[in-house]
């Protein structure tokens, strides 16, 4: 059987380490993490493929602080370190990551901005915020708005 990996995007603060799991219209999602940082996904994609990865996290983690929610196109995942601190990387492993596994830059946050960012985003509302952000695509597509209307152009 292939092993299918979905994209995950990652981003972290000093107490949290974010996920974003591109997989539109998952089905049987199954999320596990472990106190050794082991963060476990499974889940079916909308034609019944199977989809899953295990990463080991650089540092621990509290299983109790992992937080999830499925939206349409993807999974968000809130996982809180065991000490709080900025990880050198994701993953405790030094080769470079999986192909799969790229850098959340629309939720990157360097050290020092953090203070700043906090007091926008609280714990309580970053996964319903971050929801947001990744069911509405059109913001993306700001620029289209200012295109001429293509049939009045055409009309001379």
């Amino acid at each position: 059987m292939d092993l299918r990996h979905p994209e995950v995007l990652w981003a972290q603060r000093s107490d949290k380490v974010y996920l974003t799991i591109a997989l539109p219209d998952a089905k049987n999602v199954s999320i596990k993490c472990e106190p050794e940082g082991l963060f476990s996904f499974s889940a079916l994609g909308p034609k019944g493929e199977s989809f899953n990865f295990s990463l080991k996290l650089y540092g621990n983690i509290v299983p109790e602080g992992c937080k999830s929610k499925v939206g349409l196109r993807n999974i968000l995942c809130s996982v809180q370190k065991e000490k709080k601190g900025w990880w050198k990387r994701l993953l405790m492993s030094e080769e470079k990551p999986a192909p799969y596994l790229k850098v959340d830059w629309n939720k990157w946050c360097d050290e020092d901005e953090e203070s700043a960012n906090s007091d926008v985003e609280s714990d309580d509302n970053a996964l319903a915020y971050n929801e947001d952000d990744g069911e509405n695509t059109d913001d993306d597509d700001d620029g289209m708005l200012y295109l001429p209307d293509l049939k009045k152009a055409g009309a001379h």
